[in-house]
């Protein structure tokens, strides 16, 4: 998942928990000279960093002292830090038979599944320390990165915001808090999209998505289709009148703020939760009030102010992120940003930034590695994913990506196996079965690809992938079926042109 990143430094982290893995044997009372001896030695290696080291010593512990939860802690700890997550995993479990109340164990047990990518079972250990620990900064921040992998981005929202409040100058939290609440933005226009496609209230939401991303051409096609539909819907026309400043047409802007402030006043005396009262609390800024009072909501309306006001605290957590001194976490998010914006360059270069704040961050190199292939640079993606895939080799998502990069290099044949992984983990990822059939198509497997390129189809916009089919429908002595799949090759081919020319015509931005 792109959520979770075991990227806390782990000196400082032990001691803003309060727990120290040179105290957790001070339970041993009257211990022999010889456990004494593995004793020190034991904090000795983990003072030192050398956690693979002290993995046997606290072993030897565990079976001098096998009902004694301090060392077997110990080793979990040990384990957990040298990357032997299931094993520690075992470990702490044994804690917590010995001492089920044994809050740090539950904790890091937590800690070991987020690393196994298993954060559905990090979720109940992580939630008692929390409940227990109301202010414990570490398991909350977990706890939300939890919440956040499985996209269940209201209750990551709770955590992060929860984390923002006992320490709100921690980038972590403002980081976490966009996600969630741009997963949120998204999960309520999609919403939208199904209660009221290609209404007034649709077109402004991907309006104001083009409009952010600097695309005023279309935006302003958007917004002006949205007006045709429902004439007096307050902001249009303020936002038409950014697109004319932002092209250097400042008459035209101030004819679009004129019909602005023509508009009636908001009658904002209405019950709550009324959508009237929605659209008063979101000029007025109460965004968490409109959210709040919107959550359960199917009308289109609601629904519109509620994916607004999402969208504007996602705003306001990045500018408090923004705010904060240079820190890894911004530069991911940026880089998240542009990659969702298909500028792979620059959020290669995040990345990178990224990486000088947090050196060898395995999630960041992952990243990185993922924009270089996506911008077509696939020399320097395989050199890093050589050894991403060796640490995660079950990672459908590295999978798919070191696939398409060793494609990218032409080696069609060293892609198909780590396609076909990734397309196993996930049959529901089409883009993976297409570039598993252009592996299969190269290596002149046409039989194999043709299954992988009919699921596929519902992805093919213009028409490639039909080419392509009916190619393998050659290959394969299949002519009527060639005949039937150019024709409608040529079909969307005909009308993406028409579509496009259309399109172009449209969106260019014309005078009030």
């Amino acid at each position: 998942m792109w959520f979770f990143h075991p990227s806390i430094k782990y000196t400082s982290f032990f001691i803003r928990l309060g727990i120290c893995f040179l105290c957790f044997m001070a339970t041993v009372w009257a211990q022999s000279d010889e456990v004494s001896a593995k004793l020190d030695r034991g904090k000795e290696l983990m003072a030192r960093g050398k956690f693979e080291e002290a993995i046997p010593v606290y072993r030897e512990l565990v079976q001098a002292l096998p009902n004694n939860a301090g060392p077997i802690m110990n080793l979990g700890l040990a384990l957990h830090m040298a990357g032997r997550e299931q094993e520690a995993v075992s470990q702490f479990q044994r804690v917590l038979k010995l001492e089920s109340s044994h809050l740090p164990a539950r904790l890091f047990l937590g800690r070991a599944y987020l690393g196994l990518n298993m954060p559905n079972k990090a979720i109940d250990p992580l939630e008692t320390v929390v409940r227990a620990q109301p202010t414990n900064r570490e398991a909350r921040l977990l706890l939300g990165q939890a919440f956040l992998s499985l996209e269940n981005f209201q209750p990551a929202a709770e955590q992060f915001e929860r984390l923002a409040q006992l320490e709100p100058r921690n980038p972590k939290a403002w980081n976490g808090l966009v996600l969630s609440y741009e997963g949120l933005t998204g999960r309520s226009f999609d919403e939208l999209e199904k209660v009221a496609p290609e209404s007034a209230y649709w077109l402004v939401l991907v309006a104001d998505t083009l409009a952010k991303g600097d695309q005023s051409n279309r935006a302003f096609f958007f917004y002006r289709q949205a007006l045709a539909k429902m004439p007096n819907m307050r902001g249009v026309h303020s936002a038409v009148a950014e697109i004319y400043r932002k092209e250097g047409q400042a008459d035209w802007a101030a004819l679009e703020d004129e019909k602005e402030g023509r508009m009636a006043s908001l009658d904002c005396g209405t019950h709550s939760g009324h959508s009237q009262t929605l659209e008063c609390d979101f000029w007025a800024g109460h965004y968490r009030e409109v959210a709040a009072a919107s959550k359960d909501a199917r009308a289109a309306e609601k629904i519109f102010w509620r994916t607004r006001a999402y969208g504007e605290l996602a705003r306001q957590a990045f500018d408090r992120l923004s705010q904060l001194p240079a820190s890894a976490e911004a530069h991911e998010l940026m880089a998240k940003l542009y990659f969702g914006r298909r500028n792979f360059g620059l959020s290669a270069k995040e990345w990178r930034e990224g990486l000088k704040l947090s050196p060898g961050n395995p999630y960041y190199r992952q990243g990185l590695a993922i924009s270089l292939s996506a911008s077509s640079d696939y020399e320097a993606a395989r050199q890093i994913m050589d050894d991403l895939i060796k640490e995660s080799p079950e990672s459908a998502e590295l999978n798919y990506w070191f696939g398409v990069t060793l494609l990218g290099l032409d080696n069609p044949a060293a892609a198909i196996p780590f396609l076909e992984k990734a397309v196993k983990a996930d049959p529901t990822v089409l883009p993976a079965h297409k570039d598993l059939a252009r592996a299969y198509l190269r290596v002149g497997q046409i039989e194999k690809a043709m299954p992988h390129l009919k699921v596929a189809l519902p992805v093919d916009e213009e028409g490639g992938l039909y080419y392509q089919l009916a190619l393998a429908y050659r290959r394969a002595g299949q002519k009527e079926l060639e005949k039937e799949t150019l024709n409608k090759f040529q079909e969307i081919q005909n009308s993406a042109a028409i579509e496009k020319k259309k399109f172009e015509q449209q969106t260019q931005i014309t005078p009030p």
